[in-house]
């Protein structure tokens, strides 16, 4: 892959150096293909390493025709999800909206959110998914990989793979399939209503990952993390939008 004279860095210190994620707008979307599959060498699909306290939920807004990028993380207490910690960050981005890559226009702003929490989650799970991507680096792994995260994609819709529809009792699952490969679980969180894609990212296994998604499951469809960072960060966005009026 060309490089372009870009800067590199060391996150975290026992990885090789990968690309700045500030200069991913740099990028062109064949670039960063070819990055995904280099990154996807240092994914680590391994148990966690200590119990977890706390639980981490991201989620990015954007409109995909604009260049803003909302940004928010809240870190919540494990397993009763009371709120800790909340950031949410304004910014830019400039690589095109490409499905597949959307790891490099969001994940600049939420690596600056990340950085500005007091206290990192024990885990975090992403708005987006993890293996569960063509070339198995969802914005979870992507994002994982960059800070040595334990990390969790949980997608409100399929992005590859096939699976047969879960029964339609609350807590019906199952796999999500790809090429002869299990990359993730289909989870009916609620009666009826459409599933949610759980993912690894970085870090966790598969049966660590349904099993914590399955904990923070509240009233609603989206578990607990990812569905109060989506309130956090449209608050931010309609905040924003009320302050430029």
């Amino acid at each position: 892959m060309k490089t372009r004279g870009f800067f590199f860095y060391i996150l975290p210190e026992n990885l090789p150096e990968m690309i700045n994620p500030s200069l991913y707008d740099q990028i062109s979307p064949s670039e960063a293909v070819a990055y995904q599959k280099e990154l996807r060498e240092k994914l680590q699909l391994r148990p966690l390493k200590k119990n977890i306290r706390t639980i981490g939920g991201s989620d990015i807004s954007f409109n995909k025709f604009a260049d803003i990028v909302y940004a928010g993380i809240i870190v919540l207490s494990y397993p009763d999800l009371e709120e800790i910690e909340k950031i949410t960050i304004i910014s830019t981005a400039k690589f095109p909206y490409v499905p597949g890559l959307l790891a490099f226009r969001e994940i600049p702003a939420l690596l600056e959110a990340w950085n500005q929490l007091a206290e990192k989650p024990d885990v975090l799970v992403c708005d987006g998914h993890g293996i569960a991507h063509p070339r198995r680096l969802g914005i979870a792994s992507h994002f994982g990989i960059l800070t040595n995260t334990p990390t969790i994609g949980c997608g409100k819709s399929r992005l590859t793979g096939f699976f047969e529809e879960p029964g339609s009792e609350p807590f019906s699952k199952s796999l999500l399939l790809d090429k002869g490969e299990t990359i993730g679980v289909v989870l009916r969180t609620k009666k009826n209503c459409k599933p949610v894609f759980i993912s690894p990212g970085n870090n966790i296994t598969i049966n660590e990952s349904i099993d914590i998604i399955t904990r923070c499951v509240g009233k609603y469809r989206i578990p607990e993390p990812t569905r109060k960072a989506h309130l956090l960060v449209n608050e931010a966005r309609v905040r924003h939008r009320n302050e430029k009026a």
